[in-house]
Order: structure tokens, then sequence, then C-alpha cells
């Protein structure tokens, strides 16, 4: 029981890094994108400004809402099957 417990807590520590760090990621991709958007409308303006921060901290307020930001929760979910299923499928056997 005590091996199982450990296991659970390694699996969940490890997908809760790799998320951490997916989330991290993709957000800064969107940001990087938004940042190059600002520049590419604003070609007198480009470079860091309190108007071209604003717009990036205003597109950024959803994007906790979009479908890339909720896909990151299969971190979670897919390895956790996965392990289900291997341990199910060697205690049938």
């Amino acid at each position: 029981m005590a091996a199982l417990f450990r296991l659970i807590v390694l699996v969940f520590l490890i997908e809760a890094m790799f998320y951490l760090l997916l989330r991290i990621y993709i957000r800064s991709l969107r940001r990087e994108r938004l940042e190059t958007l600002w520049d590419e409308r604003h070609p007198d303006r480009s470079g860091d400004s309190r108007d071209r921060d604003e717009f990036v901290r205003r597109a950024m307020v959803g994007f906790d809402k979009t479908l890339k930001s909720r896909l990151l929760w299969l971190v979670f979910i897919i390895p956790t099957f996965a392990i289900i299923g291997i341990v199910i499928q060697v205690n049938w056997q």
C-alpha cells in the first residue's frame, strides 16, 4: 500500500511539473505573438511601451478560457489513465 501511495505522489508531482512548464511555455508563445502583432500594427511605436504592455495584458486576460489552455489538463488525465490501465492489465493476468 505504501508503494502505491508513493507512486501516486510521484506521478502527481511529475505531472504538476510538466503542467507548469507547459503552461509557462504556451503563455510565453502567446505573449510573444501578441507583442509581434502590436509591432506590426504600430511600427512607429514598436519596442517597449506602456500601450503595448496594456494591449498584451488585456489580450492575455481571457487566455485561460481558450481551448489550448484547457487542453493542458490532459497532462494530468492521460498519464493517470495509462498507469491505471497498465496496473489493471498486469493484475488481471
